[in-house]
């Protein structure tokens, strides 16, 4: 059996979670989540990175931080999580769904602009596979037209787009360590900061409403309810997982790049007689390996390559279900303009087995599978 994914785990997780319940603090912001904050600053530029309880937390944050109104649009693609509509959805926005690309399957940056009314208060690009959008188009439609840039990128940690890491050039930039993640603390997630003016209060909203980070610092001698907010601050037990993690990011990521690569050869005579497709990175953008996934012709092709996969111990899947055409789509969104590649290609989209520590020979048995599927 190849499973689809296998948790991250580089052995010295469990080293540092008794260290954590050693240290008497177990319930969030001490010396490990602390460790995982100045990380990501540090390795990713930042400004602020806020460990969170998940992406879709990180995302709620950004909403509240937003200030999304009742009545507010906010850009996205459909082919994306449900958190990234919802973040907003419960703010009583509505999600402008536009199409996508098919290369890359992101939100296509030249349809953005049609999209804009008088209610637009946000543009959130989803970094589909850690591959990034065209954020420089992006950017400048947002500052054209005053609007924020919120950045899913939760497939995105340690991808970048023109030298900028991923998450650092909006507003806000949110990221996923969930166990299918490339780095995972079980559930989680981070905001990260662009403009320092914004920091202190996403602090508050990320602590209850409260300015409980400025009373540990010393900064006021007690602390009370200033703002809206949400218990958005995982455990130490979390944290302590995730920085055995951080401090291995380069052994994880070339293990995944490899692994990635080596797909990529096996499978490119398939591409070549034009039976699959693979792929697409564009010039600019540096991916991180998070998935590997090939395109069918079409769905029922598709749904026959999964089966014949799964008779042969491998387990593939495929991915989301455009949101626009979801029942709670359907309430909370509308979609804006034509749906020429969302739905045709999502359902023809399958991505193969990847994680840390897949071995070469599995790799080439799926690979294998893949091009008998293809000989018959």
């Amino acid at each position: 059996m190849i499973p689809f994914n296998i948790p991250p785990y580089v052995g010295k997780e469990e080293e540092y979670i008794k260290e954590a319940i050693a240290s008497k603090k177990i319930c969030g912001d001490g010396a490990f989540t602390k460790k995982c904050n100045a990380f990501l600053e540090e390795y990713t530029g930042t400004t602020k990175a806020l460990l969170t309880t998940s992406c879709t937390h990180a995302t709620e944050m950004a909403a509240i931080l937003a200030d999304i109104q009742p009545g507010d649009e906010v850009i996205m693609p459909s082919y994306t999580f449900v958190s990234t509509a919802d973040a907003f959805v419960l703010r009583g926005a509505k999600a402008v769904f536009v199409d996508i690309r098919p290369d890359t399957m992101n939100i296509d940056e030249n349809l953005i602009e049609d999209a804009i009314t008088e209610k637009t208060k946000a543009i959130v690009p989803v970094h589909y596979a850690g591959v990034s959008c065209e954020m420089d188009k992006i950017m400048e439609i947002a500052k054209c037209h005053n609007l924020l840039v919120i950045e899913d990128a939760a497939q995105g940690v340690d991808s970048k787009y023109k030298g900028k890491s991923l998450g650092t050039m909006g507003d806000y930039g949110c990221f996923s360590f969930h166990e299918t993640k490339n780095l995972s603390m079980g559930e989680g997630g981070a905001l990260l900061i662009r403009d320092q003016k914004n920091v202190e209060r996403a602090e508050i909203v990320r602590e209850k409403g409260t300015n409980r980070a400025k009373f540990f610092r010393g900064q006021i001698d007690k602390y009370t309810w200033v703002d809206a907010g949400s218990s958005y601050l995982p455990s130490e037990l979390n944290a302590a997982y995730l920085y055995a993690q951080l401090e291995n990011i380069h052994e994880i990521q070339n293990n995944r790049m490899n692994s990635w690569n080596y797909y990529y050869e096996l499978l490119s005579p398939l591409a070549q007689q034009g039976k699959i497709e693979l792929p697409v990175i564009p010039e600019g953008c540096e991916h991180n390996a998070h998935m590997f996934y090939i395109k069918a012709k079409d769905l029922e092709e598709r749904t026959a390559l999964s089966a014949f996969l799964k008779e042969n111990d491998i387990t593939a899947s495929f991915h989301y279900i455009p949101l626009h055409s979801a029942p709670a789509g359907e309430k909370f969104g509308r979609f804006h303009g034509e749906d020429v590649y969302t739905t045709k290609e999502s359902e023809r989209l399958l991505r193969m087995p990847m994680y840390y520590g897949l071995k070469k020979d599995e790799i080439e048995f799926v690979c294998e599978k893949v091009k008998e599927f293809y000989a018959v």
